[in-house]
């Protein structure tokens, strides 16, 4: 049985409205997911690759059930997810966490970085998976916060500082020991480093493949480059237009691919060093 199941799912923006926000103008609606199935396994990597608009992120706030699906099934560890009521999503969420684009974002500016990352344990009042068995008091949130910063590898002493203090990289960085804190079974890295230069981008990649091997995690990393899906990636999903065109393992797809769009993406991808 696959963690994540989705079947069928479809997100349908109709005339005035769109994923942003904005206008939807000579077209009566958009398709931005269209009829999507997709399993993802315990512990592996499955890698979604298209271009921009191609409808990747939308798909990964569908299951995270960040936005509501037009139609379609998600299950979560056999659990129906679009029948799951607000206090039963509310539990589900401590094991569905999501990494986003932009680090310059998605950190609160009014925030120190030891309550940013804080933040979701307060929330969810959560102590069963803190691995010293502390419960959730102020010593006991302020230790998961320094455990967090070393496994992101940084230093515990940034803990009274303000995001606007780091660098991208950095702020990442903080972002992903965030989405860590409740010990969350399944990741959405949605385009994690596309924000980042080369440099950088490299090194997250790599932290995510480390925090991925001592945590036990089960990721889908969103991505437009397929050097950097590759690289992480146990199996690559290629979406175009809104429907998964080909699945398959990251040998297969890279190796030996079957739709022209997939050829078409490795084709016009350089070879990344990460």
């Amino acid at each position: 049985m696959a963690l994540v199941e989705v079947r069928n799912l479809n997100k349908i923006y109709s005339q005035g409205e769109s994923p942003l926000g904005a206008k939807i103008s000579g077209r009566n609606e958009v398709r931005a997911v269209d009829d999507v199935s997709l399993d993802i396994h315990s512990g592996e990597t499955v890698g979604l690759v298209g271009e921009s608009g191609s409808g990747k992120s939308t798909l990964g706030r569908l299951i995270l059930r960040l936005i509501e699906p037009t139609s379609g099934s998600i299950r979560f560890e056999d659990r129906d997810l679009l029948a799951a009521s607000h206090g039963e999503m509310r539990r589900l969420r401590r094991d569905m966490q999501i990494i986003f684009q932009d680090p310059f974002a998605s950190l609160d500016p009014r925030f120190r970085v030891e309550d940013i990352i804080a933040e979701p344990l307060v929330i969810h009042r959560n102590a069963q998976r803190n691995p010293q068995g502390t419960r959730n008091t102020k010593d006991g949130i302020r230790d998961r916060v320094v455990e967090l910063l070393r496994a992101v590898g940084l230093d515990e002493s940034i803990r009274q500082r303000f995001p606007h203090e780091f660098s991208g990289g950095q702020r990442q960085r903080i972002g992903i020991a965030r989405a860590l804190a409740l010990r969350p079974k399944f990741v959405v890295a949605d385009e994690p480093v596309s924000a980042l230069d080369v440099s950088v981008g490299a090194q997250i990649v790599n932290l995510l493949a480390q925090l991925q091997r001592d945590f036990g995690l089960t990721y889908l990393f969103i991505s437009h480059s397929m050097p950097v899906v590759r690289y992480l990636s146990t199996r690559i999903a290629v979406m175009y237009r809104g429907k998964i065109v080909e699945v398959g393992s990251t040998e297969q797809i890279t190796e030996r691919p079957q739709h022209p769009y997939t050829r078409s993406l490795l084709e016009a991808t350089p070879e990344v060093e990460v």
